[in-house]
C-alpha cells in the first residue's frame, strides 16, 4: 500500500509541476520553494534548489512582473510568446526532477512527458489569450489571469494533499485539451487572417465572392 501511495504521490507531483509550469512558471516555483523552505512539503533532492531564498525571491519578483503583464491586452500575448521558450523547458526540468532518485530512463521519460504537458497548458493559455484580446474591454484579461493564478495554487494544493483526485482531474484535463486544441487553433487562424486582411487593405474573401455574385444594376434608359 505504501508503494502504491508513493507511486500516486510521485506521479501527481511530476505531472502537476509540469501542468502548473505551463500556466504560470514563476508562481509554481515560488509556491513549491516556499512550501519546501517552511517544511510544509518535502521536495525531491533534485528540486531542493527551489527552496533556496534567492530562487524564491527571483521567482516572486518575476511573478510580480507577470502579474501586470498578464493582465494587459496585447502585452500578455507578447509575454506568452517569449515564454514559449521558458515554460516548456522548465516543465521538462521540473517533471524530471520530481521523480527523484530513480532509473535514468524514468527520469528522461518524465521529462519528455512533462515537456508535453507544459506545452499543452501553455498553448491553451496563450491561444485563449489571443481570442480574449479580440474583446475591446480589459476585464476579461483580468478575469482569465486571476483564474489561471488560482488554478495553479489550487492544483499544487490538490497534488500535494489529494494526489489521486488531482490525477483524475489531470486525465479529464488531457481529454478536454484533445477536444479543445483544434477548435482553439481554428479560432486563432481566423483572428490572424482578419489582422492580415486589415493591414493588407484587401477585402475579405467572403466579401469579394459576394461582389462577384451580385448582379450589377442596369442603367436606366
Amino acid at each position: 500500500m505504501d508503494a502504491y501511495q508513493q507511486l500516486i504521490t510521485t506521479l501527481a507531483l511530476t505531472m502537476g509541476t509540469a501542468w502548473a509550469a505551463g500556466i504560470n512558471l514563476y508562481a509554481t516555483i515560488a509556491v513549491l520553494g516556499t512550501l519546501g523552505l517552511t517544511g510544509n512539503m518535502v521536495l525531491p533532492e533534485q528540486l531542493l534548489i527551489l527552496q533556496n531564498p534567492m530562487v524564491i525571491g527571483a521567482a516572486a519578483l518575476m511573478y510580480l512582473v507577470e502579474f501586470f503583464a498578464d493582465k494587459t491586452p496585447g502585452v500578455d500575448t507578447g509575454w506568452d510568446t517569449i515564454h514559449t521558450f521558458i515554460r516548456i523547458p522548465a516543465g521538462v526540468m521540473l517533471a524530471a526532477g520530481a521523480v527523484g532518485e530513480v532509473n535514468p530512463a524514468i527520469v528522461v521519460t518524465a521529462g519528455i512527458l512533462g515537456g508535453g504537458v507544459a506545452a499543452t497548458t501553455h498553448t491553451i493559455k496563450a491561444g485563449t489569450r489571443v481570442l480574449i484580446n479580440t474583446s475591446p474591454e480589459p476585464f476579461s484579461n483580468w478575469t482569465a489571469s486571476v483564474v489561471e493564478d488560482l488554478a495553479v495554487i489550487g492544483g499544487i494544493f490538490a497534488m500535494l494533499h489529494y494526489p489521486l483526485a488531482f490525477l483524475v482531474f489531470f486525465v479529464a484535463f488531457l481529454l478536454t485539451a484533445i477536444w479543445l486544441l483544434p477548435k482553439l487553433w481554428s479560432g486563432i487562424k481566423v483572428v490572424f487572417q482578419t489582422i492580415l486582411t486589415f493591414f493588407s487593405g484587401k477585402k475579405p474573401v467572403a466579401s469579394q465572392d459576394k461582389e462577384k455574385t451580385t448582379p450589377k444594376e442596369l442603367p436606366l434608359t
